[in-house]
């Protein structure tokens, strides 16, 4: 039974922007116009600017679907719609601009209602998105618009699944049973039903409505799977499947036919085509202005650096970037010049602290007030400065502005992942970093810049460099 509330919400969404629009370029009039005694730069009647303005917002709206604002995986993700409601209200208003001048049709009376309007509108949009979603979540507690979900299959991945859908006020999914769930003990994460068959799980359920099967397991009898699908389909259920080699179906995915036979071609990254280029122009563009803008202070922290010991003001060590190329990557020497160049190893041996290597690579890499690194180093990996001539290494083409760590030779080596990390540039920041950094495993980390690879995005690179800067400001997962 197809289940609607992701439609109807969709469609409370569209009109709801619609309303918040409207609502913010009527009072966006009314602060200029009616209140404001200033003379006009061209008097339009208010009847004639709302009028425009409502022929021309479904437009407006046809932006915000391009963007992704009425999918579930955008308006699910605060800060995903948070950006692309701004992108989306920016765009709409300089549609409204180039129509006003192309038609030679006076919309704006002054040039403070467009101000007015472009902030307003965004404030508005998000405003009603708050409440909206507070209301949904709401008639979830209530049971109302809940989706009734099956699992089908005994694999880990049932757990995790039950585990994520197991608070239905805030997934809007309510596990019903699972099927096949007696081969392991499963942890009662919300209050479900095992069956040993479909069939049995199909004739338990009832009267009890049914709007998505989530298949785990393939079986290896292919009526068992017809079964399922042929059911799925004849009911207007929602079918979804997890294949067994979870990591073959994520990243760029072509449907194609070859030789007249349907074939599914999995790419190492989502990160081809004209991607490569869009991120390297990116690089280009916004690493120089970057490095523009940080040249003051690298001056200034090169000088210290060397006044604090004489030593050299940079530390270049050999990383690996795509296609397993290594390069020479530039940071601000942090480590005291008798430990320079050293590996930690090397470096807790030369000082007869051989005791301190287990705890540093126990703890992830790190260490409480490290020996090796200068009290000006402490400040520099703090505040993350000593990163700052890495910017050298993205206007080269070295690595890019966002991309998976740039590791060592000897520390990749150890990951059996590494060959699809290494098909994509690494980064002078990534989402290993902002989503933790030193307070995740290597494992963890390793992981955030496997699905980075294999789910990239231009749009979820903005997301990780602004993410990235409140990370440096407030230092949180930075540890000196």
């Amino acid at each position: 039974m197809k289940n609607n509330a992701s439609v109807i919400y969709n469609a409370c969404l569209v009109i709801g922007d619609f309303l918040a629009l409207v609502s913010a370029f009527v009072i966006a009039y009314i602060l200029r116009v009616s209140i404001s005694h200033r003379a006009l730069a061209t008097p339009v009647h208010a009847r004639t600017y709302l009028t425009i303005f409502v022929s021309l917002l479904p437009f407006w709206i046809l932006i915000f679907a391009l963007l992704g604002l009425y999918n579930a995986r955008t308006h699910e993700n605060r800060f995903s719609e948070l950006g692309r409601l701004f992108v989306g209200s920016f765009i709409g208003i300089l549609f409204i601009i180039s129509y006003s001048y192309m038609t030679v049709t006076p919309i704006f009376p002054a040039r403070l209602v467009t101000v007015y309007g472009f902030g307003l509108a965004f404030f508005f949009v998000l405003l009603f998105r708050t409440t909206a979603r507070g209301l949904r979540r709401e008639l979830f507690s209530y049971g109302i618009g809940i989706n009734n979900t099956l699992i089908v299959g005994d694999t880990p991945i049932s757990q995790i699944l039950m585990d994520s859908l197991a608070n239905s006020t805030t997934s809007g999914y309510r596990v019903l049973g699972i099927v096949g769930g007696l081969r392991h003990q499963l942890k009662p994460a919300t209050d479900y039903q095992q069956f040993p068959n479909f069939e049995t799980a199909i004739a338990s359920l009832g009267d009890q409505p049914l709007h998505t099967i989530i298949q785990t397991e393939l079986y290896a009898s292919s009526d068992r799977n017809d079964e399922i699908l042929t059911y799925a389909q004849e009911h207007h259920v929602a079918y979804r499947f997890v294949p067994g080699n979870s990591e073959l179906f994520v990243g760029n995915i072509e449907v194609d036919l070859f030789r007249g036979v349907p074939i599914i071609a999995v790419h190492q990254t989502a990160l081809t085509g004209w991607g490569r280029i869009v991120k390297r122009l990116s690089d280009i563009f916004f690493g120089s202005i970057l490095l523009v803008l940080a040249s003051p202070l690298m001056l200034v922290i090169g000088f210290f650096i060397k006044l604090s010991d004489g030593g050299p003001v940079f530390f270049r060590q050999v990383r690996l970037t795509r296609f397993n190329q290594k390069f020479k990557v530039f940071k601000f020497r942090s480590n005291n010049l008798t430990y320079n160049g050293l590996s930690p190893e090397a470096a807790f041996q030369k000082m007869n602290r051989p005791d301190l290597i287990k705890t540093y690579r126990a703890n992830g890499d790190f260490i409480e007030n490290d020996p090796r690194v200068t009290p000006l180093g402490h400040f520099l990996r703090r505040t993350s400065l000593d990163e700052l001539p890495q910017l050298f290494n993205v206007v080269r083409g070295d690595i890019s502005l966002v991309g998976p760590r740039a590791l060592i030779p000897e520390e990749l080596a150890i990951y059996s992942k590494r060959h699809t990390i290494l098909s994509v540039k690494s980064g002078l920041t990534g989402l290993a970093q902002v989503s933790g950094r030193r307070d995740i495993s290597y494992q963890e980390r390793r992981k955030l810049d496997l699905y980075y690879v294999q789910n990239w995005s231009w749009w979820g690179d903005i997301v990780i460099f602004v993410k990235t800067i409140w990370v440096v400001f407030f230092h949180r997962g930075i540890r000196a």
